[in-house]
């Protein structure tokens, strides 16, 4: 049981609406069906979210699709090279927009930090949610995490008094 109101049809129909927006043209986000297979080159962007609930939304994909996001967002022809501060910085401000818009359904204020990207995300927290998404025929995974102590205690079967 998550402590928030947010599960996983709300953080596709957040990602979907995001990639929309963000890479008009650029294929639309869906379910992935089947094993993920195992990541080569990964990265990792987030957002975390400060306050009330304290957490992260979090997206990982491989290198390779994490260019051609950035290119396509960045309105770059296929065969551009993208440079690791544009890649860095269009995935980092994907992950900002998803986390944003998710920090909107949350029931009580709060603030959101800056978006970092690298190869893995901080290990600590409970995971809330996790969806497996296909862009392009390329996964790319969804986490919400949160590091609130009340979110542990709902893990571990307890209940929030």
């Amino acid at each position: 049981m998550s402590p928030i109101a947010v599960g996983e049809r709300e953080i596709f129909e957040i990602a979907r609406e995001v990639f929309d927006a963000m890479i008009p043209g650029g294929g639309a986000l869906e379910e992935w069906h089947g094993d993920l297979p195992v990541q080569h080159e990964p990265l990792t962007a987030w957002v975390a979210f400060h306050g009330p609930f304290s957490g992260r939304a979090v997206l990982s994909s491989e290198r390779g699709t994490v260019d051609d996001l950035a290119s396509a967002l960045l309105g770059l022809g296929p065969d551009a090279v993208v440079g690791d501060e544009d890649r860095l910085d269009a995935f980092g401000e994907i992950a900002n927009m998803v986390g944003g818009n998710l920090k909107s359904l949350l029931p009580f204020p709060g603030t959101l930090g800056l978006p970092e990207v690298a190869a893995e995300p901080p290990a600590d927290g409970v995971l809330l949610e996790k969806l497996r998404l296909s862009w392009g025929g390329r996964p790319i995974v969804i986490t919400l995490w949160s590091t609130d102590s009340a979110a542990a205690a709902l893990s571990e079967g307890s209940t929030l008094q």
